[in-house]
């Protein structure tokens, strides 16, 4: 019976969707026990072939933006948890299991952070401010989901809304709203290997900026603008 849906979008993702849907298919978990659901947003290369190849379903993308395709694939998930991740992730083989035991005591949603794929240090270095900062403000009780390594329960996904629509730190307003419908924990213990690509593309301070950006306009309670839909890499 299936438990778990591990749902990826995906936009011209030829380069990398092959290793991450491999690191999907070599969890602890029982195969039977759960899906892998891939969305895609129109790629004008070999993703969905290749996605094919290991993915449950392979659908296409009617959602706005990234946290559109995630609704998609929410929509037509099986199991009682939805596991959003990205096309550049590298999980460990025990991540779905270690996911899993984390929904207990009234817990809504389980997060975890990331870690660079690239073995540079400027990127280990960055994550790890990064992830310490997350862990100062998960102790002080504020925390925010991550695109890259959040579950939900299927149920209060839908109760909360979803994701939006918002072109900037949508994953992080997701985790704001489901906080009101029981616990999300945070813990390193789900942590995943993600590409640190948008940083080579973008450069660190301009990331920065625009997450920091995005994440005091959410506290103002205000949509966010900016844009990195359908971007390839």
């Amino acid at each position: 019976m299936v438990e778990i849906s591990v749902i990826v979008p995906t936009y011209n993702e030829e380069k990398v969707i092959a290793r991450t849907l491999s690191h999907l298919l070599r969890q602890t978990v029982p195969r039977s026990e759960y899906e892998i659901i891939v969305v895609d947003g129109g790629s004008s290369d070999r993703t969905v072939e290749i996605a094919s190849r290991y993915a449950d379903r392979v659908i296409p993308q009617t959602g706005k933006g990234v946290g559109g395709a995630r609704n998609d694939g929410a929509r037509v998930a099986r199991g009682r948890i939805l596991v959003h991740t990205d096309a550049d992730v590298a999980p460990d083989p025990d991540w779905l299991e270690r996911i899993r035991s984390n929904f207990k005591d009234g817990v809504v949603a389980v997060c975890g952070p990331d870690y660079p794929l690239e073995n540079k240090f400027k990127y280990r270095l960055l994550y790890f401010f990064v992830n310490l900062f997350s862990d100062v403000a998960y102790l002080i009780g504020i925390v925010g989901t991550r695109g890259t390594n959040t579950a939900v329960l299927k149920d209060k996904f839908f109760e909360a809304g979803g994701y939006t629509d918002y072109p900037l730190c949508d994953d992080v307003e997701l985790g704001f709203r489901l906080k009101r419908l029981g616990r999300v924990v945070y813990t390193r213990d789900t942590m995943v290997r993600a590409s640190a690509r948008r940083f080579e593309k973008y450069g660190i301070v301009r990331v920065l900026n625009g997450w920091i950006r995005g994440d005091l306009m959410l506290i103002r309670g205000r949509r966010t603008v900016g844009s990195y839909h359908r971007e390839s890499y």
